[in-house]
């Protein structure tokens, strides 16, 4: 069976690099090499980028940044329009040809079909079924739900939604197209559905197509809005002053302030770019004023039109207020403006997060992508990828969500990963903060926060309820609840009350706190698990083909050997609760009985506590990293230990060693290193880097959900291959 497919639609406007980027995020789970391919495009391979005067394929640029996909620009292209055109037959062959190439290179081939744009549309769905029969690969079909046509295309102007019926002909005639083509369909998608329609609309379509795998994705404002960066474009703007971050939030919407400014007020919605005539420097003001007040919606910017110069004591005036919103000027009037603010198009750019995680939230919530892969014959790779450990923690966190409080609200990055967490369903969350500045820079940055509670850390009760419990549990050190009522109001306090008294089920901080203002609360407040006398902490290192964990790499210095012990208890504990079969390495300069010395007896003794306190642990120690990890090794130091060769937990004599370790494997062998993970605490809470990116704090906070969940892994989860022989 083919482990390839064709992603083609019937007509325009039906957002097929959303389900392509589906189709891609979903095979990247489950083979090491997926290609991208795009038999048709605008740029000619080898243009470096353009032809004709045309910019890259969008398209082709959002699914190249995919992780897990490493191929060039150039590799990904067929033929242009110009060429097809020109010679069909011959292009054909052009077409087989490059997508050989990829194919030669990669596990499973996503294909994506052309635009309706330079193909004539009544000839497009052929051309695309007669593609993709010659290359072997079967098509997902992707039907509109909405009504094709000019109004379709516009991302700020409206288009009636299809009835169930009506696609369900649309699929019947697109289906016997394909088939006079002799392609083969393997499913058909209905994207942009009428929310309340998606079960009626697949069982429609089902009958067009009684073998094919039907699914349906329910229209999404955000993923059809142009971002301010495209408005922008679309009417030859200017960039006038504001953050010019903010001109990637997506426009919901445009107000035409012609008017009094009492009469523009009232009509300002959320996400709109307001039109403001040059010469009108009050409504400008106004529209400002408004934006920064609380009683009025979020803006996404606002357009200067009319190639009209704003006065010198206006324009002191803005600079003054230094606005955040950014401001745009066009030289053109107001019919021409508002026609092209409505012809600017939304697209999925890799750019733009929230559309990214927008489409892939989508995607996962409507679509069985396992039916879709188990029909293609992609079977789970027993390599294990950064990328699919990634997903595997996403998964696994989704699959029994916990409530994670986030601290620091403050802080943007924190906020971006909090909108993906939400909008990819890992967990329910609390973020810390003044909730109208919270949410009021999260609307600036076009963040999804609608799901996540914001809570102060100076609310009145909470305060009280956790001042006293804090006095009582340092009642020993002298605390009294009039001291603690200040202590509570940190935000690292405040958090780890909330999971000390069952409101959360984890915190993750760090991000613009040390180490130390993190985690002492929770030595204060959590306390360890019982027969665990230290708190330690691992990271978990994604190589190219599996994952291994390190302990300690983070928190105590050096270890006596009975917390060396514990370091390894533990570290083997997490080990388990993420799915990696323990085989613990007790690391030192030397191997076996070969070597003597203070150092080496502590990894010996350490080895002995573990066997006693754990007897049903593969231990193993002392032993050099070389023979913990390589076969050929294990076999001349250590032959017939069960664990040398195929250790999955190393477990460093000191911190020195450890530190070091871990970032010499991220930086030379460019694995990824997720962590630290603290392990030892009754309930989990766990450190950012200050340097930490929105990714690292998205997987930090999926680890603490799982954390959370107490429970091993069931034997089915997708991570249960990782830690394989070495």
């Amino acid at each position: 069976m083919s482990r390839s497919i064709y992603i083609t639609s019937a007509e325009g406007s039906s957002g097929k690099s959303t389900v392509a980027l589906g189709v891609l995020d979903a095979l990247s789970h489950r083979v090491q090499r997926v290609g991208v391919f795009r038999p048709i495009s605008r740029t000619a391979a080898g243009a470096g980028g353009q032809h004709a005067g045309d910019q890259k394929d969008y398209v082709l640029e959002v699914l190249l940044a995919h992780a897990g996909v490493d191929l060039d620009y150039d590799e990904a292209i067929g033929v242009t329009y110009d060429e097809l055109h020109a010679d069909p037959d011959a292009a054909l062959a052009v077409i087989v040809e490059r997508f050989k190439a990829v194919e030669e290179q990669c596990d499973a081939v996503v294909i994506v079909g052309s635009d309706y744009t330079d193909v004539a549309s009544p000839t497009e769905l052929s051309t695309n079924a007669r593609i993709a029969a010659n290359l072997g690969a079967p098509v997902l079909l992707v039907l509109g739900g909405r009504e094709s046509g000019a109004a379709g295309g516009r991302a700020l102007a409206d288009s009636a939604a299809r009835t169930p019926d009506d696609v369900r002909r649309v699929a019947e005639v697109a289906v016997a197209e394909l088939e006079h083509e002799h392609a083969a369909l393997l499913g058909i998608i209905v994207n942009r559905t009428d929310p309340a329609q998606l079960t009626a609309t697949v069982e429609q379509v089902q009958l067009a197509a009684p073998g094919a795998v039907v699914g349906s994705i329910p229209e999404d404002q955000y993923l059809i809005a142009p971002t301010l960066q495209a408005v922008m474009e679309a009417c030859d703007g200017e960039f006038v002053r504001g953050d010019r971050a903010l001109l990637q939030r997506e426009v919901l919407g445009a107000v035409v302030a012609g008017m009094s400014m009492e009469n523009v007020l009232p009509r300002l919605t959320e996400g709109a770019i307001v039109l403001v005539p040059g010469d009108r420097s009050e409504v400008l003001l106004a529209v400002l004023m408004a934006h920064e007040s609380e009683t009025f919606p979020s803006l996404a910017g606002i357009l200067l039109y009319g190639g009209f110069e704003t006065p010198a004591a206006v324009q002191s005036l803005v600079d003054g207020l230094d606005p955040a919103l950014p401001i745009i000027r066009t030289e053109t009037g107001t019919y021409d403006t508002v026609l092209a603010i409505m012809e600017a198009r939304g697209r999925l750019a890799a750019d733009s997060q929230r559309k990214y995680d927008t489409a892939l939230g989508l995607w996962e919530q409507h679509i069985d992508a396992d039916a879709l892969l188990d029909r293609l014959d992609v079977t789970a790779s027993s390599v294990v990828t950064p990328l699919m450990f990634e997903f595997a923690l996403l998964e696994r966190a989704r699959a029994e969500r916990r409530h994670i409080v986030l601290p620091e609200g403050d802080d943007d990055r924190v906020l971006r990963a909090a909108s993906t967490l939400l909008r990819r369903r890992v967990c329910d969350l609390t973020i810390l903060g003044d909730e109208q500045s919270v949410r009021a820079r999260a609307a600036e940055l076009g963040l999804d926060l609608a799901e996540a509670s914001i809570l102060s850390p100076f609310d009145a009760d909470l305060r009280q309820r956790f001042a006293t419990e804090y006095a009582r549990l340092r009642a020993h050190k002298g605390v009294t609840v009039d001291a603690a009522l200040d202590i509570v109001t940190d935000v690292s306090y405040f958090g780890t009350m909330m999971v000390h008294l069952g409101l959360a089920d984890g915190m993750v901080s760090g991000a613009a706190h040390t180490t130390a203002h993190t985690i002492r609360p929770s030595f204060e407040i959590i306390k360890t698990d019982p027969g665990v006398s230290v708190v330690s902490s691992v990271f978990l290192m994604a190589l190219a083909d599996r994952v291994l964990v390190y302990g300690d790499c983070a928190v105590i210095p050096d270890p006596t050997a009975e917390q060396l012990a514990d370091i390894a208890i533990s570290s083997a504990a997490t080990a388990t609760q993420f799915a990696i079969d323990p085989r613990v390495a007790m690391l030192s300069y030397s191997t076996g009985e070969s070597g003597s010395g203070d150092d080496v007896e502590k990894v010996r003794e350490a080895t002995r506590l573990v066997r006693e306190r754990a007897p049903e642990l593969l231990v193993d120690g002392p032993m050099q990293y070389d023979a913990a990890a390589e076969p050929s090794v294990a076999e001349s130091k250590m032959p017939g230990s069960p664990v040398a060769g195929r250790a999955t937990v190393f477990v460093f004599p000191d911190l020195n060693t450890g530190n070091n370790t871990y970032k010499a494997v991220q930086r030379s062998a460019g694995a990824l290193a997720i962590g630290p993970v603290l392990q030892g605490l009754r309930k989990p809470v766990n450190d950012l880097s200050r340097g930490a990116l929105v990714g690292d704090i998205v997987n930090t906070v999926a680890i603490t959900a799982i954390q959370a969940q107490r429970t091993p892994p069931p034997p089915t989860m997708p991570i249960s291959t990782i830690g394989g022989t070495a």
